[in-house]
């Protein structure tokens, strides 16, 4: 097993990168994230510690089973999803859904696809940073929470369909705030 996986976000980048890495590399996309909390229910236990709940995106489970059997295939998985929060998340739950042991998984970040930049990436492989993935989860998890707490009431105010998050919340608050103001 001498080649490397290497697994981008975007499947735009693929032949761009396998003219760069040669073939060494099997390259795959994980067309953005594979897996999220579930649409129906709010999938953070609250009570637990803020405890998730996972599950394949609906379509994405042909990708992920690509991504596992060429996994099979190689010695080293390098993680290269976008260089942001959203894209060290990704990384995470790629290396959850395959599997295997941790030492395999490398993170490498570039942010453009040119020669010198990949190179200089894998020059300096990294490991994944939990600080950013955890920033992810807590901007998911205030997005869920909120939005369950806070939709049901604007569907009983308002309108129904009207959903909230952490952002439309805060602006619901400023409207809300502003109407008082110009009533007074």
């Amino acid at each position: 097993m001498a080649k490397s996986l290497l697994i981008v976000e975007s499947p735009t980048k693929v032949n761009t990168l396998k003219k760069i890495v040669g073939k060494d590399f099997i390259i795959k996309a994980s067309v953005g994230h594979l897996k999220d909390l579930p649409k129906k229910k709010l999938g953070v236990d609250v009570d637990n510690g803020f405890a998730p709940e996972y599950i394949t995106i609906r379509g994405k489970g042909k990708i992920l089973q690509e991504l596992k059997n060429a996994a099979k295939k190689v010695d080293k998985i390098y993680l290269a999803p976008d260089p942001d929060r959203e894209g060290e998340a990704i990384a995470w739950h790629l290396r959850e859904a395959i599997g295997g042991d941790d030492s395999r998984y490398k993170r490498v970040v570039f942010n453009e696809i040119t020669k010198k930049a990949i190179q200089e990436a894998f020059s300096a492989p990294t490991e994944l940073d939990i600080n950013r993935v955890n920033a992810q989860q807590a901007r998911r998890f205030l997005d869920r929470v909120v939005g369950y707490m806070v939709s049901p009431l604007l569907w009983a105010k308002i309108a129904r369909g009207l959903s909230a998050g952490r952002v439309q919340s805060v602006a619901v608050r400023l409207i809300v705030e502003r109407d008082k103001e110009i009533r007074a």
